[in-house]
């Protein structure tokens, strides 16, 4: 009868642990999202960055080639081109009261 109730008590401290231990065994293999959204958040944020970047640069070229400036074109007298064409485009955002842009 005690080897019984040894055997008994056994398996009910085994099913016990089991019951208390395994949901944190479990919830600790989960991945963990929380850990991975910065990551995305920053990459997020350098995408944004990085487009508002390029953005800005083509609008730039736009206004200079507006006013002149052909980068494919006739490389001759090339520093010059490009600078006649950035006085016109800080002439006409100084007109609109825009800061100039820098050398």
């Amino acid at each position: 009868m005690s080897k019984l109730r040894l055997a008994v008590v056994a398996v009910s401290m085994c099913v016990g642990l089991a019951l208390v231990y395994g949901p944190v065994a479990v919830a600790q293999t989960t991945p963990d999202t929380a850990a991975s959204t910065p990551k995305q958040v920053h990459k997020a944020n350098r995408k944004a960055a990085s487009k508002a970047a390029r953005a800005k640069k083509n609008a730039e070229l736009k206004a200079l080639e507006k006013n002149g400036y052909s980068p494919g074109g006739n490389q001759v007298n090339y520093p010059q081109n490009l600078q006649d064409a950035q006085r016109k485009v800080d002439a006409e955002k100084a007109a609109q009261g825009k800061p100039a842009s820098a050398p």
